[in-house]
């Protein structure tokens, strides 16, 4: 994987979804075995033919990712799951009627069809239905389901724009299918239901309202803001992903107790002679004077914290900072999906207001 580069280095295009031939050419390319870059409503997916596992290890070598992390596979119709299954649940068909096309990812027992490098060797398969018609138009075109993982390097931000997949993926893929930022900005909620709904993955669609859609509780996997005991059941669940380049703190507590206490761990960096940011919320950013600050989005509006998310990450790259101070919010709703990707992106340093 570290010889990517030198060994397999490739022209990369990107191209209008709607340009002439950018389709045809990237369902060409799938159905060469070849990887496409393309949006979907959640972020940026890296795809190949998922029932290919020689094409789906270009994934992980263009990646750096990890073998035993596994992929979702992505179809345009509900009738496309069925090959890739061994059955479907109950509990699986009525999380399907409520959510798909969306952003849900169901975990199935597996058919022979899916290779092991899609499932890191489980004996289940992750499947989603995606709603943003670009994903949907090159799955269909391709005539094959794609596994796609977030279009990053393994362990970066994910990438919510076709520009932030070239500077990641240069190289490593030969198209890039521009289809401008996603609306979601964090990856699909990733449910298991084969003993009872269990989210292993936080996202958009959030706890309640697959309560409220199954008729029953749910549970959420304690990995979902603690570090993995065991193997990953799910993408996202076992290594540190997110994280740009900065070392970054988050900091919990009461809003503004905590937003004095990241004002404090942001004047102790700069006499150390370190470059800090402030990543903050729209409602506490008068606490931060002068100090560099870049704003998430509202409190009272989580689902703009989490569109702005990655984008955010990656800024803190582009502007040079070096330390991040990071407020946190509270872990319900979509809260839950943005306290999963920054406790990761911060290696899970939390520090209390």
């Amino acid at each position: 994987m570290e010889n990517w580069a030198r060994e397999a280095e490739v022209q990369t295009r990107i191209l209008a979804y709607d340009a002439p031939g950018a389709m045809l050419a990237a369902a060409e390319l799938i159905r060469r075995g070849e990887l496409v870059a393309f949006p979907t409503e959640t972020v940026y997916g890296l795809g190949a033919n998922a029932l290919c596992g020689q094409a789906v290890q270009k994934i992980f070598a263009a990646k750096g990712r990890p073998g035993d992390n596994p992929l979702i596979a992505h179809v345009c119709d509900m009738r496309g799951v069925e090959p890739l299954v061994a059955r479907i649940p109950p509990l699986a068909r009525r999380a399907m009627e409520a959510f798909w096309p969306g952003p849900l990812t169901i975990v199935f027992p597996k058919s022979g069809a899916v290779p092991d490098a899609v499932t890191a060797g489980l004996d289940t398969v992750a499947v989603r239905f995606p709603s943003h018609p670009v994903a949907q138009a090159l799955i269909e075109r391709a005539g094959c389901p794609i596994a796609a993982p977030s279009a990053n390097r393994s362990g970066r931000p994910s990438p919510t724009n076709a520009q932030d997949v070239y500077a990641d993926m240069q190289g490593r893929v030969p198209l890039i299918l521009d289809g401008g930022a996603c609306g979601v900005g964090v990856e699909s909620t990733v449910l298991d239901v084969s003993d009872g709904p269990l989210i292993l993955r936080p996202g958009g669609v959030t706890q309640g309202m697959l309560e409220q859609a199954l008729g029953m509780p749910v549970r959420v996997h304690q990995a979902a803001l603690k570090p993995l005991e065991g193997e990953a059941r799910s993408p996202g669940m076992k290594y540190k992903h997110y994280a740009p380049k900065a070392q970054v703190v988050l900091v919990e507590g009461a809003p503004e107790a905590m937003a004095r206490r990241a004002a404090q761990l942001y004047d102790e960096a700069l006499a150390k002679g370190n470059r800090p940011c402030i990543l903050g919320t729209e409602e506490l950013k008068d606490i931060y004077g002068e100090r560099a600050f870049y704003p998430l989005g509202k409190r009272a509006q989580p689902e703009s914290i989490a569109h702005n998310l990655f984008a955010a990450l990656r800024e803190m790259d582009r502007r040079g900072y070096d330390a991040v101070f990071c407020e946190t919010v509270e872990a319900q709703g979509v809260g839950l999906a943005i306290m999963n990707r920054l406790v990761r992106a911060a290696g899970y340093k939390i520090v209390k207001g």
